[in-house]
């Protein structure tokens, strides 16, 4: 399950999921300027410093968590396929996540469609569930985001609630240990 015995890192059969670097930076910038990425989370592209806000955040969740978002790239030639992870982000909705951490990807255009979110968010249940033991794990989806809601679905979470979060719709999932 680990990568060059760091045991924050994850290989699956055709993926690797790595803590963020500075070299990320830059493939993570260009995926989140792309407006067929971004529709379902903010619906506009992020501007570099709104990337790096969002990067930071990224880094910080490792530092105070022990937890937080990898980069995940192709095993065969590290190709970027995007961010995959869990956060706790304090979200001021109703109904909160009571503490629970919430998961999220976001994928570049060019791994869309190949099975890469599953595979990734999978791993990182199962690396979350090892080492942190949460007894639940959330999610928040945009109800247009079809193919966010059958990676979901595919990876166990079940709808609990729909809600409305800075003003746009989302359907709150969960999945509970047990």
């Amino acid at each position: 399950m680990s990568a060059g015995g760091d045991t924050r890192e994850i290989e699956t059969g055709r993926l690797s999921l790595r803590l963020p670097t500075l070299a990320d930076f830059k493939d993570s910038v260009q995926m989140l300027r792309d407006e067929s990425v971004v529709r379902h989370i903010g619906g506009k592209p992020f501007t570099q410093e709104d990337s790096w806000m969002r990067f930071l955040r990224q880094v910080g969740h490792w530092q105070l968590f022990d937890y937080g978002f990898w980069i995940v790239r192709e095993k065969g030639g590290g190709a970027f396929v995007g961010h995959v992870g869990l956060g706790d982000f304090r979200r001021e909705m109703t109904p909160d996540f009571g503490g629970a951490p919430e998961m999220g990807w976001v994928l570049a255009r060019s791994a869309h469609g190949k099975g890469y979110a599953t595979e990734a968010v999978e791993a990182a249940i199962r690396w979350m569930r090892l080492r942190h033991q949460p007894a639940r794990i959330v999610c928040m989806i945009e109800p247009e985001n079809a193919a966010s809601l059958r990676v979901a679905a595919k990876c166990g979470f079940r709808e609990f609630a729909r809600s409305t979060y800075k003003d746009t719709a989302v359907v709150l999932f969960e999945r509970v240990s047990g």
